[in-house]
C-alpha cells in the first residue's frame, strides 16, 4: 500500500502548486496508488470540510486562494481608466483580493458589473499583487439589490426595498461587510440561483439608516444604478477649465439676455430676450434671441468629461439633491449663465411675425453677459406690472419679451400641440430632509413663455441640421397605439365624454376631449389617462416627428448642461457652421443610433428613480396617518385590485381585492373594470371614492388603502368572500355554500 501523506503535507503542496491541484495531480505528487486513493479522497474531503482547502473534484486550492483560472467580476474603474476586478466567489476570511485587469488588443470592451473568465498571474514589485487577462466575457453581472439587512444567528437575510420584489436572500457572515441589523445595504447575488430555499447574496456597500431622510433618494440612486460620484480625473479636468475669451465669437454682451429659472436653481443653461424688429416688412414683429450655455467648448469628444457625461446621459433630480451630468465646476460655474459675468454661449436669432410665425433664424457662437438671474415668480410679477430691484431696470426688455410671447400664442393655437394640464406637486423638505408638506407648483405665464421659446429654438436646430444634411439626434414622439387609445376612449365614456372613432388621430382631437373635461371633477383623471396613453419619447437619428408637440422635426438643443442629446446637437451645429474644431466627430456620427438608444435608456432610468423617490417621500409623509380617511379617484384597475390617486397629495395607493368589501370580484380585461358578484357593483377608472389608509411603508414607497365609499355610496359588505381568480368570475353555490368557477 502506498504511503499516505499527512494533511499538513497535502495543504502545503496545494498552496505551493496552485496550477496543479487536481486530485490526480496530488496522487501523482505523493505516489498514491491503488486503494490508498480512497484514503486520500477522504482526507481531501475533510480538509475541504474544515475550510482549509476549497474546490471540487477537478481542482483544489488553499482556502482564501484563487485558482489560476477564475471567474471575476469587474468591480470598478479608477480615475486613470484602469479596470479592477474581484473574485465572483470567495471563501477566504479576509477581504476579496483586488485584481488589475490587463487588456490586450482585440478584447471586448468591459464595464463595471461584467463577469469574466480570466487567467490570474501573481505580480511582484507593484501596488497590486494579482493581474488578470481575459479568456472570455461570461456576461453582465447579477442585478444589484437594495434592501434591509436582518441579522440572524448565522449571518442574516436581505429584505429588498423594491415593492415589486419580495424575494429575500441569505447573507453569510463573511459576506455581511460589517452591516448591522436594520441597516440599508446594497448587495449582489452570488453563486447559482437556488432551486429551493433562498439564494445567497453578499453586501457590497452599507448605506446606513433606511429611515434617515437623506436615505430616501439614495435608495433610488443605488437601486437604479445612477452614477453619483465623479472619478477624480473627471473632477480635475473640469476644475482645470478656464473662462472663454471673445476671439472669433459673436459679441452678444450688449443684449439683455437674462435667465428665468426656478428660485432654487443652481445652474442656468438658457437665456432669452426679445427686441422689436426694425424691418418695415415685419410690422410689430420681434427678434427673439435664445442663448444656451456652450457646453461643447468644455466637453469635447474623446475626453474623460465626455465619457462620463455619456455614461450618465442626463442629470437626475430629486427633492433633496441633484445628480448632475457634469461636475459642479462646469454645471454650476463655467457653463452656467450667471448674472454679471462673461459666458460662452450658442445662440439662435429668431425672426417672428406679429402672429408668432417664424420667418427665419440663424445661429451664432457667442459671448454673453446676463444682466439678471430671475425667478419665475419675479418675471411673472414684472409681466403683471409689479417690479422689484432686479426687474425694474429690465422693464422694457421684459415688456418686449412678453409681447413677443403673446404673438407666439397665436401660432401655438394654430399648431395645436397637446394641451395637457396636470397639477405638479412639490415636496417641501426641512433642512434635515424630512417632509414638511406637499404643495402644488403654481404655473405662471412666465413658465409657458420660456417653454414656448425653448421649443422654437429646438425646432430651429433640427431644421438647420436637416437642411445642411447633417446627422443628428431627433427627439422622437410617435402617436399612441390603437390599444391605448381604446383604453382612453373607455375612460372618457365612463366620464360622460367622447373621443371620436374612425379618423386619423390628431392632437386637436385630444385637445377637444381635454377641453370638455376642463373645470369638471374628471379633469385630472382625463389628463392623466391621456398622458398614460402617450408613447414614450426617445432619441434617434431617424426622424418620425413629434406627435405631442405636433411638429414634423424636433431636436433637443436648449439644455446641454443636463442632457447629453443636446450636447450632440451643439456639436453638429459647430460642424455645419465651422464654429471650431470641437464639432461632431466622425466616430460619434457612426454610433448615433447606439448613443440615442443609450441616452433614451438613461432618461427612463432617471424618470423611474425620480418617481420611486417621490413615492417614498409621500409614504414617509403619510406614515403617521394610518386610519385617516382621504378622498381620491380610481386611477387603475388590475386582476389583484385597484389603484387610487389621493386628491390632496397625488399619492398612489393600492387597494387589494380583500379591502373591497366581502364579496367576489370579477376582472373584465377588455373594459378594465371590476364587477362585484353579489352586489353587481361596477368599479371603473375615474370614479371618485373615499378610502382609509391601512399601511404606509417609506422604505418601499408602498401605500395600502381600504375602500370606504365609491361614487358617494358605501361599499357593500357582501357575503363574506373576497377573491377572484385569473379574471374568471368565481361564485358560490347557494345550495352548498361552495365556490365554483364560471369558465
Amino acid at each position: 500500500m502506498s504511503k499516505i501523506p499527512s494533511k499538513e503535507d497535502i495543504l502545503k503542496w496545494v498552496q505551493e502548486h496552485p496550477d496543479k491541484a487536481s486530485k490526480r495531480d496530488i496522487s501523482k505528487a505523493f505516489s498514491v496508488t491503488g486503494s490508498a486513493r480512497i484514503e486520500l479522497k477522504r482526507m481531501l474531503r475533510e480538509l475541504r470540510t474544515d475550510g482549509l482547502i476549497a474546490g471540487n473534484r477537478s481542482a483544489f486550492r488553499g482556502a482564501g486562494e484563487l485558482p489560476p483560472v477564475s471567474v471575476l467580476r469587474v468591480s470598478e474603474q479608477d480615475s486613470a481608466g484602469e479596470l479592477w476586478a474581484e473574485p465572483a466567489e470567495w471563501d477566504g476570511d479576509d477581504e476579496r483580493p483586488r485584481i488589475l485587469f490587463v487588456p490586450k488588443v482585440g478584447d471586448v470592451v468591459l464595464s463595471v458589473g461584467d463577469r469574466i473568465l480570466c487567467r490570474i498571474s501573481p505580480i511582484e514589485g507593484q501596488d497590486h499583487k494579482l493581474e488578470a487577462r481575459l479568456i472570455r466575457r461570461i456576461g453582465s453581472g447579477p442585478d444589484l439589490v437594495i434592501g434591509i439587512y436582518r441579522l440572524g444567528s448565522e449571518g442574516g437575510r436581505l429584505v429588498p426595498v423594491d415593492k415589486k420584489n419580495s424575494r429575500e436572500f441569505n447573507i453569510a457572515s463573511r459576506d455581511a461587510n460589517n452591516a448591522k441589523d436594520g441597516e440599508l445595504v446594497e448587495a449582489e447575488q452570488i453563486g447559482p440561483k437556488a432551486r429551493m430555499g433562498l439564494a445567497s447574496a453578499r453586501i457590497l456597500e452599507v448605506l446606513g439608516d433606511p429611515m434617515a431622510p437623506r436615505s430616501i433618494s439614495l435608495i433610488a440612486i443605488h437601486q437604479h444604478e445612477i452614477p453619483d460620484h465623479f472619478p477624480n480625473n473627471v473632477i480635475l479636468d473640469a476644475e482645470a477649465a478656464k473662462p472663454v475669451e471673445l476671439g472669433k465669437r459673436t459679441d452678444l454682451r450688449d443684449l439683455p439676455l437674462f435667465t428665468i429659472d426656478p428660485s432654487d436653481a443652481r445652474d442656468h443653461d438658457d437665456a432669452i430676450c426679445a427686441i422689436p424688429d426694425d424691418d418695415v416688412n415685419n410690422k410689430d414683429g420681434h427678434i427673439v434671441w435664445v442663448a444656451i450655455a456652450d457646453v461643447a467648448h468644455y466637453v469635447r469628444p474623446g475626453t474623460s468629461l465626455d465619457a462620463e457625461a455619456r455614461k450618465r446621459g442626463n442629470s437626475s433630480y430629486f427633492p433633496d439633491r441633484v445628480v448632475p451630468m457634469l461636475p459642479d465646476a462646469l454645471s454650476g460655474d463655467l457653463c452656467s449663465l450667471h448674472e454679471g459675468v462673461d459666458r460662452a454661449c450658442m445662440a439662435v436669432r429668431i425672426k417672428l411675425s406679429n402672429k408668432g410665425i417664424k420667418l427665419g433664424h440663424e445661429f451664432h457662437r457667442g459671448l454673453m453677459r446676463s444682466p439678471a438671474s430671475l425667478s419665475y415668480e419675479q418675471a411673472q410679477a414684472a409681466f403683471d406690472g409689479r417690479y422689484d430691484e432686479a426687474t425694474r431696470p429690465l422693464a422694457g426688455a421684459l415688456s418686449n419679451l412678453f409681447f413677443a410671447y403673446q404673438s407666439s400664442i397665436r401660432a401655438r393655437e394654430e399648431r395645436q400641440p397637446l394641451n395637457l394640464d396636470l397639477p405638479e406637486r412639490k415636496i417641501i423638505l426641512s433642512e434635515e430632509g424630512a417632509v414638511l408638506s406637499i404643495d402644488f407648483r403654481t404655473r405662471f405665464d412666465a413658465h409657458k413663455l420660456v417653454e414656448e421659446f425653448m421649443v422654437t429654438a429646438n425646432v430651429c436646430a433640427a431644421e438647420t441640421l436637416e437642411a445642411k444634411d447633417k446627422n443628428l439626434l431627433y427627439r422622437v414622439h410617435e402617436e399612441p397605439s390603437p390599444e391605448k387609445l381604446e383604453g382612453l376612449r373607455e375612460v372618457a365614456e365612463a366620464s360622460g365624454l367622447e373621443l371620436a372613432k374612425g379618423q386619423v388621430l390628431k392632437t386637436q382631437h385630444l385637445n377637444k376631449l381635454l377641453a370638455a373635461a376642463e373645470n369638471t371633477e374628471d379633469s385630472e383623471i382625463i389628463n392623466m389617462t391621456v398622458l398614460r396613453c402617450m408613447a414614450q419619447a426617445y432619441y434617434a437619428p431617424n426622424n418620425f416627428g413629434h406627435f405631442g408637440l405636433n411638429l414634423r422635426r424636433y431636436a433637443h438643443f436648449t439644455s446641454p448642461i443636463r442632457r447629453y442629446a443636446d450636447l450632440i446637437v451643439h456639436r453638429a451645429l459647430v460642424s455645419v457652421h465651422d464654429f471650431g474644431d470641437d464639432g461632431l466627430s466622425s466616430e460619434e456620427e457612426a454610433v448615433l443610433k447606439e448613443t440615442g438608444e443609450w441616452i433614451s435608456t438613461t432618461e427612463r432610468r432617471s424618470m423611474l428613480a425620480e418617481r420611486d423617490t417621490t413615492d417614498r417621500y409621500l409614504a414617509a409623509f403619510l406614515a403617521d396617518r394610518i386610519g385617516v380617511e382621504f378622498t381620491g379617484r380610481v386611477s387603475g384597475i388590475a386582476k389583484f385590485g385597484l389603484f387610487v390617486k389621493l386628491d390632496d397629495t397625488g399619492a398612489d395607493g393600492i387597494i387589494p381585492l380583500s379591502k373591497l368589501g366581502r364579496e367576489y370580484w370579477h376582472y373584465d380585461d377588455r373594459n378594465r373594470t371590476l364587477k362585484g358578484d353579489d352586489s353587481g357593483r361596477i368599479i371603473a377608472i375615474g370614479m371618485p371614492c373615499k378610502v382609509a389608509l391601512v399601511d404606509a411603508t417609506a422604505v418601499t414607497g408602498g401605500l395600502t388603502l381600504e375602500m370606504l365609499e365609491l361614487n358617494g355610496n358605501e361599499m357593500p359588505k357582501g357575503s363574506g368572500r373576497q377573491t377572484s381568480h385569473k379574471g374568471r368570475l368565481i361564485t358560490r353555490s347557494k345550495d352548498k355554500g361552495k365556490r365554483k368557477k364560471n369558465r
